[in-house]
C-alpha cells in the first residue's frame, strides 16, 4: 500500500496530571482522524516557527541543515514515518541530490521540522497510520503550545 499523506495540524502541551508533553498533531489527508507524537520542547518549538514561517536572528539547528542542504544542492523530497517499535516513531529523510536518491535514519520530530521548512511531503506506512491513528477529540488535555508557554 501507498504511505498516508499527512499535514501538520498542530503543536500542543499535552497536560496532565502527571505534567506536561510536547505533541505535534499529524491530521492523516482523506481521514477524520489524527496522529499524535510527543516530541520534545525545543523540537515543538522548531516546528511551531516553521509553522508560523518565523525565521530567528541567528540559525537555529534545523534551519542550519536546511542551509547545509541548500548549499549541497540536496533536495528534501519526503520524510516516512515508517515504524513504531516499543512505543518509539522511527522516520526517514529520504533525500536527492544529482538525480541519485537516499535514505537517512531521522526523529520524527526533527524531520517534521525539515520538511516544513523544505516544503517536502509528509508521509505515514499505512500500518503505522492505522495502528495509531486516534480522533482529535480523543486526545485529552491538548493545549496550544503558545498559550502554554505565554500562560
Amino acid at each position: 500500500m501507498d504511505p498516508v499523506r499527512c499535514s501538520v495540524k498542530g503543536v500542543f502541551m499535552a497536560v496532565g496530571p502527571l505534567g506536561a508533553s510536547p505533541a505535534v498533531i499529524l491530521s492523516l489527508e482523506g481521514e477524520e482522524t489524527c496522529m499524535p507524537i510527543y516530541i520534545g520542547l525545543w523540537e515543538a518549538i522548531s516546528i511551531r516557527n516553521a509553522l508560523k514561517q518565523e525565521i530567528p536572528p541567528r540559525p537555529l539547528t534545523h534551519d542550519l541543515f536546511v542551509e547545509f542542504m541548500r548549499s549541497f544542492h540536496i533536495v528534501l523530497k519526503e520524510l516516512v514515518i515508517d515504524s513504531l517499535e516499543d512505543g518509539i516513531y522511527y522516520a526517514r529523510l529520504i533525500l536527492v541530490r544529482d538525480h541519485q536518491q537516499m535514505s537517512m535514519d531521522c526523529r520524527p520530530s526533527d524531520g517534521i521540522a525539515l520538511s516544513l521548512r523544505c516544503g517536502a511531503a509528509l508521509l505515514i506506512d499505512p500500518g503505522v497510520a492505522a495502528d495509531c491513528s486516534v480522533s482529535f477529540s480523543e486526545i485529552a488535555g491538548l493545549e496550544d503550545l503558545d498559550t502554554y508557554l505565554t500562560g
